[in-house]
């Protein structure tokens, strides 16, 4: 398992598909010159767009998907794996999918991922969002085969439903990735904890590129790109809101070191869940794994 390089690269995505692959390009680009082997983008990474008439008026089925075919010929032009972190994707039946792709230097799609949890909060600035007015959720995880290590695939609200990536983490894999358009008032308050709790806990990398700024929608994200390493530090990050790249090395004997030093995964136990109530005995109702 030898050591490779990984980078963010962060974002500020608009309305004009066409815009969005140009500025995507040239990071990715950078990111290759600078020596990556993987790259990854941010989620809604070719178009970036709040209402869901001027959305629907710009994406496409996955086939006809311009991104994703520029993408794939670049990562046969470069020699890399590129992660688009997400892409909207329209599908069958008016809805869309907020949709992750890992394609390898041989410019074929490896792996797909659509979004699980739909990000439907009213936040204390005012901001309300219903993803799942608009996103069909996906229903199944993915653990992809790099080269390397194997890769847990997971976008943005993903990252606050833990059990993803301990069953990731569970099944081997090494590197987390977690590509988001966090809104800036989450991020401040909880972007980087997240990050480096999802690490720690599983022992692996993670890989997160970020959209951020303010957007031709009006919304503002966090930006802050990471890679974070299995003891929970962070080794790469875009530290403001700009577009830009982050470049860590990944080494995959880390993530043995630090399961072996805490063999968190190793030591779970199912347990019972007992509840009571007033005057009676409590009462075991389940057990969970």
């Amino acid at each position: 398992m030898s050591i490779f390089t990984a980078a963010c690269v962060q974002m500020r995505s608009g309305k004009t598909v066409a815009d969005n692959i140009a500025q995507a390009e040239g990071l990715i680009r950078e990111a290759a010159s600078a020596g990556a082997h993987f790259i990854q983008t941010p989620e809604m990474t070719n178009v970036l767009v709040r209402s869901r008439e001027e959305l629907m008026e710009r994406i496409v089925p996955e086939a006809q998907d311009a991104t994703l075919a520029r993408f794939r010929a670049l990562a046969a032009d470069l020699g890399v794996w590129i992660h688009a972190g997400s892409l909207a994707i329209l599908l069958e039946g008016g809805k869309v999918a907020n949709r992750a792709f890992l394609i390898d230097p041989a410019g074929s799609v490896a792996a797909r991922y659509d979004k699980i949890h739909m990000f439907d909060v009213d936040l204390p600035n005012g901001e309300s969002w219903r993803e799942s007015a608009t996103y069909e959720p996906g229903q199944q995880t993915m653990i992809a085969e790099l080269p390397w290590l194997k890769m847990g695939m997971a976008v943005c609200y993903d990252v606050r439903f833990p059990a993803i990536f301990r069953t990731q983490a569970r099944e081997g894999a090494g590197m987390l990735t977690m590509p988001a358009a966090f809104t800036r008032q989450t991020g401040e308050a909880h972007w980087h904890v997240l990050q480096r709790a999802r690490a720690i806990e599983n022992g692996a990398y993670v890989v997160s590129a970020a959209q951020g700024g303010v957007h031709e929608d009006g919304r503002e994200t966090y930006g802050h790109s990471l890679i974070v390493d299995p003891w929970g530090k962070v080794i790469a990050e875009v530290n403001s809101d700009a577009p830009g790249v982050a470049l860590a090395e990944i080494d995959p004997q880390e993530v043995i070191k630090a399961r072996q030093r805490i063999p968190a995964i190793a030591n779970e136990r199912s347990f019972a869940v007992c509840r009571t109530q007033a005057g009676s005995e409590p009462a075991l109702e389940e057990t969970l794994a």
